[in-house]
């Protein structure tokens, strides 16, 4: 188990670091310890690293591993609410999917929750298929955004590698533009053109031009909208 921000260091080195660092690890919050501890019993008991805290502020003065999961948690507490901290972390670009618990749900707050993009909002006491599922879907939505921002940080850095003529033939390419029309547009030959746009492919890793249009379209809009 991982107590605050402290790694279990037996099962952490009995892994490779790539590994552990790539193991889902949930993050629960409610100030009834009892419940607290439930909760990482039955993660736990499916193979998933957790770490508990008492308060919100708890949390955000941890020093945490920078891996995949979600966090679980309760609604009302003393001193920030869980609706709070989702309002802070959603502020601060850390929006991590959420699965909110509470003993005095209302249909107000959890449309409010739910509107801002949590997971779930499940009322004490839970089944635990029910969170176990809920916890899923969070790991699941993390994953494929971590893999999102990847895919986004790649193609920002091959695009960065591009000479800004190399940057204004892509730009042309992905908005359908033909050769001749990219020719006579930067006042340059078509020849030069389909050299440019040979150096783009390559940079890009694109084998063709569906290939190049789909990682135009997964750079930041910033780059994609720059007139260089």
């Amino acid at each position: 188990m991982i107590h605050g921000s402290e790694l279990d260091h037996e099962a952490a080195t009995a892994l490779p670091a790539a590994v552990v660092q790539d193991r889902p690890l949930v993050l629960i919050v409610d100030d009834d310890e009892a419940v607290r501890m439930s909760i990482e019993e039955l993660m736990q008991s499916v193979g998933i690293d957790t770490a508990g805290f008492g308060s919100t502020r708890e949390l955000l003065e941890a020093v945490l591993p920078d891996r995949p999961g979600c966090l679980v948690l309760d609604v009302r507490m003393p001193g920030s609410s869980g609706l709070d901290l989702q309002h802070h972390l959603a502020a601060t670009g850390n929006a991590r999917p959420i699965v909110f618990l509470t003993g005095h749900g209302d249909i107000p707050m959890s449309v409010q929750a739910m509107k801002a993009g949590a997971i779930d909002f499940l009322t004490k006491p839970v089944r635990d298929q029910s969170l176990l599922d809920a916890v899923a879907s969070g790991i699941e939505r993390d994953l494929a955004s971590r893999a999102d921002m990847r895919r986004i940080r790649q193609q920002a850095d091959r695009h960065a590698t591009l000479t800004p003529r190399e940057r204004q033939v892509l730009a042309q390419v992905a908005s359908g533009r033909l050769n001749k029309q990219i020719a006579f547009d930067l006042g340059i030959s078509e020849v030069t053109v389909k050299l440019h746009r040979s150096s783009v492919m390559r940079k890009m890793g694109a084998a063709t031009i569906g290939e190049l249009i789909r990682a135009w379209d997964v750079l930041p809009p910033e780059l994609r909208e720059a007139r260089t």
